[in-house]
């Protein structure tokens, strides 16, 4: 059977809405899942992250059971078993996928707004890049609702504009996708998030080239 490679879902989003003048254990946990998450993202060689992503899987979800009820560390073990699905890839993938959809409704369920709407992005993100039926459960019309919501809560952060606009130009809409991603260009710095700014803009300014060239073509 052919494999299915899960593209870019190692590249999810690194949520926006933890502040370093936050504190407390529910904080403190996701800020030490979230800060290894991009180190292990945009600093360590790709032979070794599949492993590090599982040990960090297994951290993250000690973390989700010791803090029931609040939404943020479910957001971030979903974040980083479906970065652990693209490391993977193929159909190895699909039950992770699945596993971090069901942890990104579980959020939604608990607090929708929380690190503002990262779980909608990070949900849209999972229905664009999933394929369909029977295989999948990837639904377009669904992943640009739920970045829409993601857009609605938080306009000017660089993950929701640069996820729809990479949504945008996978649907070959470049012309609709550019003023996201130069928006994601412009999206001002997330205090302590040094290294997932300094990698997602280097992504964005990949996917305008990408747009740039559709357009010319």
């Amino acid at each position: 059977m052919k494999k299915i490679q899960f593209l870019l879902i190692g590249g999810l989003l690194a949520a926006s809405g933890l502040g370093a003048a936050l504190a407390g254990p529910v904080e403190d946990a996701v800020a030490e899942v979230q800060h290894e998450w991009e180190v292990t993202r945009y600093q360590t060689p790709v032979k070794e992250r599949e492993k590090r992503f599982e040990a960090l899987a297994a951290k993250a979800r000690q973390f989700s059971e010791a803090h029931p009820g609040r939404s943020e560390p479910l957001v971030w073990e979903g974040i980083v078993v479906s970065s652990l699905a693209g490391e993977k890839g193929g159909l190895g993938a699909l039950g992770l996928v699945k596993q971090a959809k069901s942890l990104y409704e579980q959020a939604l369920a608990i607090s929708p707004e929380a690190l503002e709407g990262s779980a909608y992005n990070s949900l849209g993100v999972l229905y664009y890049k999933v394929p369909g039926w029977p295989i999948g459960f990837g639904d377009k019309k669904r992943a640009e609702e739920l970045l829409h919501y993601a857009l609605k809560l938080n306009p000017k952060g660089i993950d929701p504009n640069f996820f729809y606009g990479e949504f945008l130009v996978e649907q070959k809409r470049p012309g609709d996708a550019l003023p996201y991603l130069e928006r994601a260009l412009e999206a001002p710095p997330r205090a302590g998030r040094q290294i997932a700014d300094t990698g997602r803009r280097e992504e964005v300014r990949v996917l305008i080239e990408k747009a740039r060239a559709q357009m010319a073509n």
